[in-house]
């Protein structure tokens, strides 16, 4: 049965509305309250009940009037002692039913959540369930989807979305849940932002049975609707029609970017920036289920609007770092290959060029195998290009850091570039050999030097001005396990520590035993002595060892991908690399650096501590969101240019002849099923 009518009794007012306010038993209120309702000329035989509707008040007379608009409460409270003053209100705070059947607002928002008047998780905004109009155009950060001055209602025909994919989804049926977790914010203190772009917008996950319960009952009549609901990805478009009195509505769950749902391409953004893997978030959304685009969508998106965007974002980047460093002088580069091997043998190698003063990557160069006869040949390749890169921009620097590549070093030694070793590459060789040797019978003694060695090697580099001295200290350090500590070389005559007596002389070794012969072979083997010779000095290349860890990150070693995906990988790696290598150490609430116990395995069990850094910061992808949504998609032909420069070399597997699919199948036995010939 519909509940009885009411209508406010101020005169000039015929509205009806779900909020009324009686008059007040104050005699001082109610004489003021009559005054106003009648327009000063008060009856002498007045009604049971006077009804004064909410839209007479100011808002500052309302106590709930967030909440109530949000659809949090069912009643307007009034504070005590406010007074009717608002005779013909221009635009009403709250929503009114007027003779014209108008439909019944009811502004709702996600379950628990306090909504914000803007484009949110659902977008349901303030105009969302008001009687729809004539469609206008959605920008990117509108949520309206329907807009217009005068009521129209629409014909008894069902619109149909022109979308990329479409889904038909039976919902089940509505259900009420109750909150148990506080409110984020205040319900009075929600703002309008109705120009805040889409991808900066928050989201909610909003339960479908509690978003039908928007959509049952037709706003008009209050009778049951024919609810229809299509989905594309994560957008659902709802169409409400009802068969009483041909009411309809459309609401659709996100705006729009050009033809491309805003969630759809912003999840494709998201994903792919972050080096997430699209198969395991996919297995995510199951889990919960949660809506997801195809995989289709996605590779779509990539090609389409977020690897040009990545594309040129890097060359963005890189264009203001190489203009810097063409002023620039003293720079010492490092450079190092990274082999990326999904099977047994590398596919791709990136070689990365660093400046080692400020430990940002300036350069990729990511070569294919097929490219340059194979992955032995990959990294001269890789240098050759980023050198050309450098030297076409006019950057030119001292020397450069690598490692002991035999083509690299002949490449630089023709090239005239000066070339340093990083100590951590000799020192791990050296390591490795002396540790087999001090695991033999007669050389246990080694053990005992292992350390006091790997020392030696880094103090040999860092204190040293020029390759003979670095030899003739290198070398010294067969004396100083004997127990002699002056040397027959001019360079370095003398141990520089102060003379000591050892009160544990059984591991000094002696000229002639195993352990001292083969430590003497190890030492100064002639390419060892020729390496020790260019030693890095200063710099060295651990910087690079970080970034490539990074690029695990974007670019496991486990996934195939293809040229284009893995050199966009590379430079979402680079972009995130160079925001956080300035990170400072973190501190705790008292302002004392934090440091981390670890075991690294290389220690053998011996722990180390190590510097927290800061958290790292992701701006690249808040600039990546903004250069799509802003640009790409509304114009992606220059973005696409830099997509053309790129030389993409042809498939590992384009040389050969593909055989027919059903020959195959045909010929297909197992190796345990074989038969006998």
């Amino acid at each position: 049965m519909p509940p009885k009518r009411l209508w406010c009794t101020v005169v000039g007012c015929n509205n009806e509305h779900n909020s009324r306010h009686v008059l007040p038993t104050s005699e001082p209120l109610k004489t003021q309250w009559l005054n106003f309702v009648f327009n000063g000329n008060v009856p002498s035989n007045l009604p049971k009940w006077v009804h004064v509707c909410a839209n007479h008040f100011s808002p500052d007379c309302l106590i709930n009037e967030g909440q109530y608009k949000a659809g949090f409460a069912k009643k307007l409270v009034l504070k005590n002692g406010s007074v009717p003053t608002i005779r013909v209100p221009t635009s009403p705070p709250v929503k009114a039913i007027t003779s014209e059947k108008l439909p019944k607002v009811q502004h709702v928002a996600c379950q628990t959540d306090i909504p914000q008047l803007c484009t949110v998780g659902t977008q349901l905004s303030i105009k969302t369930l008001h009687s729809h109009y004539k469609s206008t155009d959605v920008g990117v950060g509108s949520s309206h989807t329907m807009s217009s001055s005068l009521p129209i209602k629409r014909p008894n025909k069902r619109s149909r979305l022109e979308l990329e994919e479409e889904e038909e989804d039976p919902f089940g049926a509505s259900s009420s849940i109750k909150s148990e977790e506080p409110m984020d914010s205040d319900p009075t203190d929600v703002t309008m932002e109705s120009s805040k772009p889409a991808h900066k917008t928050a989201t909610y996950i909003v339960y479908e049975n509690c978003l039908l319960q928007l959509f049952e009952q037709c706003p008009v009549c209050h009778c049951v609707s024919n609810v229809r609901t299509r989905r594309v990805g994560t957008f659902l478009a709802v169409e409400q029609q009802c068969p009483n009195c041909d009411f309809f509505r459309k609401w659709n769950s996100q705006p729009t970017v050009g033809s491309t749902p805003a969630g759809n391409l912003q999840l494709s953004v998201a994903l792919y920036a972050t080096g997430a893997s699209f198969f395991k978030l996919e297995k995510i959304f199951r889990a919960m289920q949660l809506k997801m685009i195809r995989y289709d969508t996605f590779r779509s998106h990539a090609r389409r609007y977020i690897e040009p965007a990545i594309v040129h974002s890097w060359k963005t980047a890189q264009d203001g770092m190489l203009q810097k460093l063409s002023r620039q002088q003293n720079i010492i580069l490092g450079g190092d290959l990274r082999t990326h091997s999904p099977g047994h043998s590398a596919k791709f190698g990136c070689y990365s060029v660093i400046d080692l003063r400020t430990s940002t990557v300036i350069d990729l160069q990511l070569v294919q195998s097929n490219e340059v006869g194979g992955s032995n040949n990959m990294e001269k390749e890789g240098l050759k290009r980023s050198l050309d890169v450098l030297r076409g921009r006019g950057v030119t620097f001292d020397s450069i850091i690598t490692d002991r590549h035999p083509q690299v070093q002949k490449f630089l030694r023709e090239a005239s570039i000066t070339q340093y070793y990083d100590v951590s590459h000799i020192e791990k060789g050296v390591s490795k050999k002396l540790l087999k040797i001090a695991q033999k019978k007669n050389c246990e003694k080694l053990k005992k030097w292992l350390s006091s060695i790997k020392n030696h090697i880094y103090w040999t580099a860092a204190s040293s001005s020029s390759g003979q001295e670095r030899v003739a200290k290198w070398t010294s350090i067969l004396n100083h396990v004997q127990d002699k500590h002056t040397h027959e070389v001019p360079v370095f005559p003398r141990c520089l520590h102060p003379q000591r007596t050892s009160r544990d002389k059984s591991k000094w070794l002696r000229a002639g035993t195993p352990a001292f012969y083969r430590l003497e072979k190890v030492l100064t083997n002639k390419r060892i002595l020729k390496d020790v010779e260019k030693l890095s000095p200063h710099h060295q290349t651990s910087s690079l060892k970080a970034f490539h860890s990074v690029i695990l990150s974007f670019a496991p070693k486990n996934v195939v991908f293809s040229f284009l995906g893995m050199l966009c990988r590379l430079y979402l790696a680079a972009l995130h690399f160079n925001e956080n290598a300035g990170r400072p150490q973190a501190t705790t609430t008292a302002g004392e650096p934090l440091f981390k116990v670890f075991f690294p395995k290389y220690k053998k069990g011996q722990f180390s501590a190590k510097p927290v850094k800061a958290d790292p910061t992701f701006h690249y992808v808040d600039k990546l969101l903004d250069l799509i949504f802003e640009k790409a998609v509304v114009d992606p032909t220059p973005y696409m240019d830099d997509i053309l420069k790129i030389s993409i070399p042809e498939d590992l597997t384009a040389q050969f002849e593909k055989p027919d699919k059903l020959e195959v199948i045909a010929s297909h036995v197992s190796r345990l099923n074989q038969r006998q010939v």
